[in-house]
């Protein structure tokens, strides 16, 4: 065991879980996740644990059979205890998504009990308010094997059954679904066209996230956002039946059973913390060209803004100060991935009009108190989701009604997002630049490891970026690679800045191109 890998002898396969100070902490699978070694399977350390391993801990892995390994571990050399626990205190682990976050079996009896009554409160709204709503995924899972929730999970997921037939029916009602739920003063965070997710505070303070998954029959193929398709009848699913979770009696798809078989296959009656389904490839193409918007990292970044917010600079980047010096006195700034709010709030201070936008609610959290302190209005923070193309046209269109021209300003955004949201993003600078204004792009360019935090931003290529902005019929302006600095203001090799604008392309000169070593 060292600070990067776990190596297991090449003759486990299965699962195996990972305790630290016998609070569980991980499962995986080998050979799934694991790479072969002449010696063994060597596992890598999820990249949210691995940057928390730092200390003294109790280490135990074990099988189904029992214990292979436990001793005490020293990750980076550190003798002082690990200290791998939330801001409330409370023991932390990997879940089925890959998130840090607090798992039930770290849960105390009440906390249990309240969030039940979350799940509870929040099928009695959807159910009043004539969606078919029941229990599915890890809490179906949970009631029909022993009645309680499973340990290794750590959210609450429900599904509902639409009687649209057309997947554009399905998410225009998956709308009005969100729409009826912030009525009734709930937080819902929109994670794709049929797929929200409620957010329900704790009186411990944590906030437990409770899923709700559409669910419909196109033809005679049935989807489950999550990513499942295949044969199931509209029978197994309703009129729903009842089901005891927790001692709550909770409503459940008509046929619990055949639906855990259709989630999970014909093994789930038999517990494995490390499951992951393997979906249908046809499928997943299916509902990825229908619902689209999936926010798979929104999660990760607001744990991230949550646990490392102080390891971000709070003063203004230096890509910051070299757009403001080529921008007009007073000329208007939209910040696209705004974080913590540092540039944002530094704009305002030297006198800009600022409008803020990003995905992560911890992020905006944080740039609303930035920019308040600053003298700004709340009112000048916006949600942002670029695989959400809906999103990113309410925000162009908003842009493109600013008072003045805007100019657009993202610093290591590009990045952070994949190529279906990169073309959006050049779809809102499309509509909000026609006035006038600039892209300004700062990210982490070329080959190399990425930079930190690396499971959340990857090295981009620079000719990649200059065509999808043609691409989107905005003209290159200037194009520079050179050494600079990465999300945290450290050393980075190779950093390129891009400026762009969408003037008509007969005025526009040729882009000049500078690198440095």
């Amino acid at each position: 065991m060292t600070d990067d890998h776990v190596s297991v002898p090449r003759s486990s396969r299965g699962t195996l879980v990972v305790t630290f100070d016998d609070s569980y902490v991980w499962s995986f699978t080998t050979p799934r996740d694991g790479s072969w070694t002449p010696k063994g399977w060597r596992v890598a350390w999820p990249e949210l644990l691995r940057t928390r391993l730092s200390g003294t801990t109790r280490v135990r892995v074990a099988d189904a059979e029992g214990p292979l390994f436990e001793k005490d571990i020293a990750f980076g050399g550190n003798t002082d205890p690990l200290a791998l626990r939330d801001s409330n205190g409370y023991p932390l682990s990997i879940d089925s998504a890959g998130h840090l976050t607090r798992s039930f079996s770290d849960t105390a009896q009440d906390s249990r009990a309240d969030i039940i009554e979350g799940t509870r409160r929040a099928l009695v709204d959807l159910r009043h308010a004539g969606f078919d709503a029941h229990l599915s995924y890890g809490c179906l899972l949970g009631a029909v094997r022993d009645g309680q929730m499973i340990g290794h999970d750590s959210d609450a997921d429900l599904a509902y059954l639409s009687h649209q037939n057309t997947p554009a029916a399905v998410t225009l009602e998956s709308y009005a679904m969100e729409r009826t739920m912030r009525r009734l003063g709930w937080r819902v965070i929109r994670m794709s066209g049929a797929d929200l997710k409620l957010l329900y505070k704790l009186p411990d303070g944590r906030n437990v996230h409770i899923d709700i998954f559409g669910a419909f029959h196109v033809g005679e193929t049935f989807y489950q956002l999550g990513g499942r398709s295949g044969d199931l009848p509209r029978s197994a699913l309703t009129p729903a039946s009842t089901i005891t979770l927790e001692g709550i009696e909770l409503p459940a798809p008509a046929d619990p059973e055949a639906v855990l078989a259709f989630l999970y296959g014909p093994s789930w009656r038999v517990p494995d913390p490390a499951f992951q389904n393997e979906d249908p490839p046809g499928g997943l193409r299916r509902i990825q060209g229908w619902m689209r918007g999936v926010r798979t990292d929104v999660v990760g970044w607001n744990e991230f803004y949550r646990d490392r917010r102080s390891d971000v600079p709070w003063q203004p980047s230096a890509f910051a100060r070299w757009v403001h010096r080529r921008l007009d006195e007073g000329a208007a700034v939209a910040d696209l991935g705004s974080g913590t709010g540092r540039d944002a709030a530094w704009f305002v201070r030297k006198g800009r009009p600022v409008l803020a936008f990003d995905i992560s609610g911890a992020a905006l959290r944080q740039t609303t108190r930035r920019l308040t302190r600053a003298g700004t209005d709340r009112s000048a923070v916006r949600s942002l989701a670029l695989n959400d193309r809906r999103s990113a046209m309410v925000a162009g269109a908003e842009l493109a009604r600013t008072t003045t021209p805007v100019n657009l300003y993202a610093r290591q955004l590009v990045g952070c997002i994949d190529e279906e949201a990169l073309d959006h993003l050049f779809l809102v600078a499309s509509m909000a630049l026609r006035r006038g204004g600039s892209l300004f792009l700062e990210f982490s360019a070329g080959r190399g490891p990425a930079p930190d935090p690396s499971a959340l931003i990857s090295r981009v290529d620079v000719d990649k970026v200059s065509a999808a902005i043609t691409a989107r019929g905005g003209i290159v302006d200037e194009v520079v690679v050179e050494p600079g600095q990465d999300f945290f203001d450290q050393p980075d090799p190779s950093i390129a800045r891009i400026v762009a604008h969408w003037h008509h392309a007969a005025s526009s000169p040729q882009p000049a191109r500078k690198d440095q070593p």
